[in-house]
């Protein structure tokens, strides 16, 4: 690269350096940055950028920066700050002389831009004192004969207006078109929000990086359930509210979302809704962590899961008449009646369609955030779950609260009853396969003989051989490297302990890793003490299946229970009785046909 060349460029690097810093300092404000979320900054050689100017701005909300213009940081954020004012003071307006009225606006935006004090002007004349509005403004230009003290104080240059209609609308992400004006007023409360915070010494600057206030509507709309709605009241008070345009914008959370683990809800307050249809969303959210979807997704795939809890919770939600559900929401009366279950397996088979469509978080994204529960703490997050709901159920019907749909009601009642934990459900596996074995007193050496009446003999408790002829089953293990160590000795100490009360005497066992290692017949207790996890992850089990089912040694109708984490082939067994031993969110590749056991 020629010196010229290398100039050019780092000349470009540094202008670039200074416009991004320029592009933070309008992004971190906290009145401009609702607006900022909404509108696109383009700095490149392909856009209509004005050629002796700055930038221009679209009706549609583009602002066209000239990427070969030098300027300091502070002049660019009050190139970027003037065009969007000019989208939030609604200046796209058709008027008989556009470029009159153009000046007008540009010196009321100066003016208003001066009287903040931000940025740094980019140009050098002064603004002309009397300016008001530029509706008034505009009316006195028209009259007036000199109108070079207005002039000069546009982003785009002497000759060029900066406000530039687009005839064709250009594609946005969300769809629904901005209304600037309120996005500008939700920018100015959370401005003076943020200027209070400065006041109080809770902030050291201004920042548009803002959590719970009370003045906002999803404040206001939190409060009225914990004192209005019993149903909910419990679940709301647990949740921190959290309104930050800095954090969903991070997060990618158009509306709303939610974390059932940590007890926190996003709101972006940048999405404009009413009073009633914050509610909607807030007992929306609220629902999927009371109903613990998070947990219940278990298989399934995470976004479908969210699309088909979305459903049931908007018709429950409509039909409770708990605020006013917002356009374009989920909402399907095919699917009314049906639970989450259902509807999952009813879209699962058009998933192309399916994906396409958009949760409260945004389209291919779920408003259920993962997330992780603190060990730290004493509260199990089911048992807290399932007594608020039960209680805020009590407390809503005797109270007479309003209407709650049957379908509802039966979820709740069915949540108060905690799930069968995983090693009873084995345990009754295991009693299915194996019967008790009946024993019998026998005379047969060696007897017993008590103390206190040596001539007496008594007979000893026996087991016929017969009765232990086949009774054992086979554990085929997957010990490649993506198994957890801890949820790998939980499953061998349970079955080992199976065994033992089950008179198993032996467990034939294969481990498979690429390849299937015979291990032969084992004492359960004896299992746990020789596995040794090996590999990258990702295992064949099928020839750990083949090596049993082909086994001379190995009963036919003795039962293989399968233990891995989900990372393996498809396996085939031609009518032997089996199952599988998971953890709890892992899934197979494949439809089983056993019974699968998840251990949490």
């Amino acid at each position: 690269m020629s010196k010229a060349k290398q100039r050019q460029k780092d000349m470009y690097d540094i202008a670039a350096q200074k416009f991004n810093k320029g592009y933070s300092l309008v992004d971190n404000h906290p009145l401009f940055y609702p607006l900022m979320q909404k509108a696109s900054v383009r700095r490149d050689e392909s856009n209509n950028y004005p050629e002796d100017g700055l930038a221009i701005v679209t009706n549609d909300g583009y602002i066209l920066c000239n990427p070969k213009r030098r300027a300091e940081p502070e002049q660019w954020a009050r190139v970027l700050a003037h065009c969007l004012l000019h989208l939030a003071m609604e200046h796209f307006q058709v008027k008989e002389q556009p470029a009159i009225w153009n000046m007008a606006c540009d010196c009321v935006v100066e003016k208003f831009l001066n009287d903040l004090k931000f940025g740094s002007p980019f140009y050098t004349t002064s603004l002309p004192a009397g300016i008001h509005d530029e509706e008034h403004l505009y009316l006195r230009l028209l009259e007036a004969s000199d109108k070079a003290p207005y002039s000069g104080f546009g982003t785009a240059g002497e000759k060029v207006q900066d406000i530039l209609f687009q005839n064709e609308s250009r594609y946005r992400r969300y769809g629904k078109a901005p209304i600037w004006s309120k996005l500008f007023a939700v920018g100015l409360s959370a401005a003076v929000r943020s200027a209070v915070s400065v006041a109080s010494g809770e902030q050291e600057t201004l920042s548009a990086s803002l959590t719970e206030s009370v003045n906002s509507k999803a404040y206001r709309a939190k409060q009225w359930f914990i004192s209005s709605y019993p149903l909910l009241g419990a679940i709301a008070a647990n949740f921190k509210l959290i309104e930050d345009y800095q954090i969903c914008q991070r997060m990618e959370i158009t509306i709303a979302a939610i974390s059932p683990a940590l007890s926190e809800i996003y709101i972006n307050p940048s999405y404009l809704l009413d009073a009633e249809e914050i509610r909607f969303v807030m007992a929306h959210e609220f629902l999927h962590a009371a109903l613990r979807h998070d947990s219940r997704q278990e298989w399934r795939d995470a976004y479908l899961w969210n699309v088909a809890c979305d459903y049931v919770i908007n018709q429950w939600l409509t039909e409770m008449e708990v605020g006013e559900r917002p356009d374009g929401l989920l909402y399907d009366e095919q699917f009314k009646g049906m639970n989450a279950e259902a509807i999952y397996d009813r879209i699962v088979t058009d998933m192309r369609t399916y994906r396409k469509l958009a949760t409260l978080r945004g389209v291919g994204l779920g408003d259920i955030l993962p997330g992780q529960h603190s060990s730290y703490t004493d509260v199990d997050l089911d048992a807290f779950y399932r007594r608020a709901l039960a209680q805020g159920l009590s407390y809503h019907q005797e109270q007479a609260r309003g209407y709650l749909p049957e379908g509802l009601i039966e979820e709740i009642r069915a949540l108060s009853h905690p799930p069968i934990p995983w090693d009873v459900e084995l345990a009754r596996w295991f009693d299915e396969q194996f019967t008790p074995i009946e024993k019998m007193r026998s005379y047969a050496r060696p007897s017993r003989r008590q103390s206190s009446t040596p001539d007496i003999p008594r007979p000893n408790w026996a087991v016929s051989q017969a009765a232990m002829d086949g009774r054992t089953f086979g554990v085929v293990l997957d010990t490649s490297g993506s198994m957890e160590r801890g949820l790998l000795a939980t499953a061998l100490g349970a079955i080992a302990s199976y065994s033992m009360t089950r008179d198993v005497p032996a467990v034939r066992v294969v481990f498979c890793d690429a390849e299937a290692y015979d291990g032969g017949y084992m004492r359960p207790e004896d299992i746990a003490g020789t596995v040794k996890i090996k590999g990258r992850g990702g295992t064949v089990l099928q020839p750990g299946i083949d090596l049993l089912e082909k086994a001379e040694d190995f009963p036919k109708e003795a039962p293989i229970l399968i233990i891995t984490d989900g990372y393996c082939d498809k396996v085939i067994l031609h009518g032997r009785e089996h199952a599988f031993l998971m953890p709890q969110g892992a899934n197979l590749p494949f439809v089983p046909k056993g019974k699968v056991f998840r251990m949490r």
